[in-house]
């Protein structure tokens, strides 16, 4: 293969081809961003005795000091050497080269006694010399890599006086040096010297701006079409590929391809060793990028009681009341869930959450008691779920509170509310509460979450929702502000549903669009808008009695008490706690405590008063041992 091809290559990355061309001009690059990483190099070869069995047919996975020297040496370089502050020196040998032969023109020329592991160490100081040999070197093409350059300064902004010394004489040997010609080369190229660091940063600023020698290049990730040169390849060891069909390896490798959106080609390899180690077939890839993802072999999404799923119905309505459209919407989301299809008919295969609801209503309808009641469903356990007050998030600078602060910040060991969780808990309900009163700024992290599924901490650490369910509840629509700024109804309690399901959608879409304009996230919850109705007169009563039956259970129960209560007081009391719907089932339990309740305390403490106080509000008796309460 030779330069042209190899830059024709549809798996070669565009910071490869940069590197190429620049080197007839430039004399130094800084390499930064992913450098510790493997990248694919094409094998014109048909069979090789001398790799691995998982190593690909037609691309060789190579770290990056190996995978610069195969790019250099197609443009005709033929010495490399790499230096790194702990190993010192040694040579780079490209494939098909003589190692004894290459390290002895290195040895003659340099002057570097390499010792039995190929390493000849020395200060930085004596590094930078031998370096100005390589530069000036007129007898071979050659190249040097300066690897780990972020760790040979500890402080950009406070060089010591060595430090300062090796920067100033790089800079210095940067702007002498002068293209060399051999008779490999189809044009003068300068001996180039490659910093390879985290950062671009990571050198002094008067090193890497404004310097017409110099060219930064950033290394970024594998994209989808660098990831797919090795992943079509590395699964053909894996059991079950060769008796898949083409169209069946063509899906299985998409859905390998998606799932490893943003991972690193060395998790790519690690999935397909994990898959051997843990006896996966070809079939079951997707699930080795999940444990891998995830680090959980158990699948609780497998565990699922279908049984239980198909009669959620009557479960779901004997914790949320008079709620018909909203509880049958919402088992439509939760079975898309349980079945994997969520977001099926977009491209991408796989990354996103589970399931994503959007819960709007009056309050006091029951929409936090659905997420309990879902996370109940699918978890067996109601606490399982997470929950997020976003009032509490209503500042711009918040999101440190959900991601965790940068390194460096106050609290960036601690970590993020979110992140932590989700890393903790990667099975869950996540239930964000009045989204609306967060910060616009907060709402752009949901973005990632809902795209891809997965959030960057502070630390750029990657933490997945794959395999949760994202909740939010918001009140938009309900009410709004009138001339005086006070909060009033924007529906009338008594409207019809579809009136309220319609005015509620077009506030929504309205706040989205308009008020904080982010119709992108409007976008991603789609037609996952669940809206609860106003609690009508005929389910008041049932959640009167029902909060009656509770609180009149729990006296019997820890007090000991047993409350008698006539029809007429019943009656009456109904009346008062139904006056106004407005607050739905919350405002119900509001109204029993103000005339119920707080009464009811008052006559449990005069059951028994200091001598010369009188009863008021009740009557006490005795029957069959248990102190009966009679109001009157």
């Amino acid at each position: 293969m030779n330069e042209s091809e190899f830059t024709k290559e549809t798996a070669t990355p565009r910071w490869a081809k940069d590197l190429l061309r620049f080197l007839p001009v430039k004399a130094q690059f800084i390499l930064s961003g992913n450098i510790r990483d493997y990248y694919p190099f094409p094998r014109v070869e048909s069979a090789a005795t001398d790799l691995p069995a998982s190593t690909p047919t037609n691309y060789l996975p190579l770290p990056l000091p190996g995978y610069v020297t195969e790019v250099l040496h197609l443009a005709g370089y033929e010495l490399f050497l790499s230096y790194n502050p702990v190993d010192g020196f040694s040579v780079i040998v490209p494939r098909g080269e003589q190692a004894d032969q290459a390290r002895k023109r290195v040895n003659d020329l340099f002057n570097l006694s390499l010792d039995a592991t190929n390493s000849f160490k020395c200060s930085l100081q004596k590094a930078l010399e031998i370096v100005e040999k390589v530069i000036n070197c007129r007898e071979a093409a050659c190249a040097v890599l300066l690897d780990f350059a972020s760790r040979y300064v500890k402080r950009v902004d406070t060089l010591d006086e060595k430090e300062h010394e090796f920067c100033t004489r790089a800079l210095t040997l940067c702007h002498k040096a002068q293209p060399v010609m051999t008779p490999k080369m189809a044009a003068a190229l300068f001996n180039p010297v490659i910093w390879m660091c985290d950062k671009e940063n990571d050198l002094p600023d008067w090193l890497v701006l404004n310097n017409p020698r110099l060219r930064a290049i950033t290394v970024p990730k594998p994209d989808h079409v660098v990831r797919g040169a090795l992943v079509t390849q590395l699964t053909s060891g894996l059991p079950g590929f060769k008796e898949a069909s083409a169209e069946k390896r063509k899906q299985l490798h998409e859905v390998f391809n998606e799932q490893t959106e943003g991972l690193y080609l060395t998790d790519v390899i690690a999935v397909v060793q994990l898959c051997r180690r843990e006896k996966l077939g070809f079939e079951e890839i997707g699930e080795a990028v999940r444990r891998y993802k995830l680090g959980v072999t158990e699948d609780p999404w497998k565990r699922l009681d279908r049984d239980k799923i198909a009669r959620a119905e009557e479960l779901i309505r004997q914790r949320v009341k008079g709620q018909h459209q909203a509880v049958i919407k919402a088992l439509d989301i939760i079975k898309r869930a349980v079945t994997g299809l969520s977001g099926s008919q977009g491209s991408k295969l796989g990354g996103k959450p589970r399931g994503v609801m959007f819960l709007a209503g009056p309050t006091g309808t029951g929409k936090t008691e659905l997420a309990k009641t879902i996370t109940e469903l699918l978890f067996g356990d109601e606490r399982a779920y997470i929950r997020f007050d976003m009032s509490e998030f209503n500042h711009e600078h918040a999101d440190q509170r959900l991601i965790g602060s940068p390194p460096g910040y106050i609290g960036s060991d601690m970590g993020g509310e979110l992140t932590n969780a989700i890393r903790e808990k990667p099975f869950c309900v996540v239930l964000f509460d009045e989204i609306e009163k967060a910060h616009p700024r907060i709402l752009d992290k949901f973005l990632q979450i809902l795209d891809d599924g997965v959030l960057t901490s502070g630390r750029g650490e990657r933490v997945y929702f794959s395999e949760s369910v994202i909740v939010f509840t918001s009140n938009l629509g309900i009410y709004k502000s009138d001339d005086e700024g006070r909060r009033v109804l924007n529906v009338k309690v008594d409207d019809p549903y579809d009136v309220v399901e319609r005015r509620v959608r077009d506030e929504i879409t309205n706040y989205f669009k308009t008020q904080i304009n982010r119709p992108e996230l409007l976008n991603r919850i789609g037609e996952n808008i669940v809206v609860f109705d106003f609690i009508r007169p005929d389910v008041a009563i049932q959640i009167f009695d029902k909060m009656l039956a509770n609180i009149l259970e729990r006296l019997a129960d820890r007090q000991k008490v047993r409350i008698q209560i006539p029809d007429s007081v019943r009656d009456q009391l109904r009346g008062h706690c139904l006056k106004d719907l407005s607050n739905g089932g919350r405002g119900v339990g509001n109204q029993l405590e103000a005339w119920f309740i707080n009464p009811l305390a008052r006559a449990l403490f005069e059951a028994n008063p200091p001598e010369g106080a009188t009863r008021t509000l009740a009557s006490l008796t005795e029957k069959e041992g248990v102190p009966t309460i009679t109001l009157e």
